[in-house]
């Protein structure tokens, strides 16, 4: 259906939506009918969340990862181990991690994964500052847990030819999780089998 059918308002609401990942113009349009059946004060409460977890909401100084102070609280614990340090795309892997309870170490986030097909070489990542934090600390083990994806898989091995002239013990999690899949979406128990079976590489 044509914007032209909807008042302006509704239709910026449903111009909005589309570009949010996944959402495509007819579930758009249920959205923003299901938000004018709201109450007011639920909608401004949602809106509310929104601009608040934009403003509030960077990336830790440390490991990238989402923070609302520096560093970000995983960072700041002391009683985390500090010789291993867990490799992850992106900010939600490392809470499916920190889901598994099985891990205690620390994290450093990509940000993405090398794709040259849509442009995203090493100078895109947070490699420089992963090479940077491994010069300067204490780390002994660094477990890639990229995703097991042609990307992910691309990123673990250009990781472990740049981290083996350190010295360090450089292990990569193991099979467990569906090649093709995102750590996002995988359940605990396949995580927690994934990182105990993990393997030097």
């Amino acid at each position: 259906m044509s914007s032209s059918h909807y008042p302006e308002a509704l239709a910026r609401l449903i111009q909005e939506l589309t570009r949010l990942p996944g959402i495509g113009p007819k579930t758009a349009q249920r959205l923003a009918f299901f938000v004018l059946r709201m109450e007011e004060r639920d909608v401004m409460s949602l809106a509310g969340a929104l601009a608040d977890a934009k403003r509030k909401i960077g990336r830790c100084s440390v490991c990238f990862n989402l923070a609302e102070s520096q560093p970000c609280r995983i960072c700041r614990d002391p009683g985390r181990d500090q010789t291993t340090l867990c490799v992850v795309e992106e900010a939600n892997d490392l809470i499916a991690m920190e889901k598994t309870r099985n891990y205690s170490g620390l994290y450093h986030v990509l940000e993405g994964a090398l794709s040259p097909l849509e442009g995203v070489g090493p100078e895109a990542l947070r490699i420089p500052e992963l090479l940077k934090r491994l010069k300067s600390s204490s780390f002994r083990e660094v477990i890639l847990a990229t995703n097991p994806t042609v990307e992910g898989e691309a990123t673990a091995m250009y990781l472990a030819r740049l981290l083996k002239p350190l010295g360090l013990k450089v292990t990569r999690i193991a099979r467990g999780i569906p090649v093709g899949g995102d750590l996002e979406y995988a359940d605990e128990v396949t995580l927690s089998r994934a990182l105990e079976g993990r393997r030097e590489v």
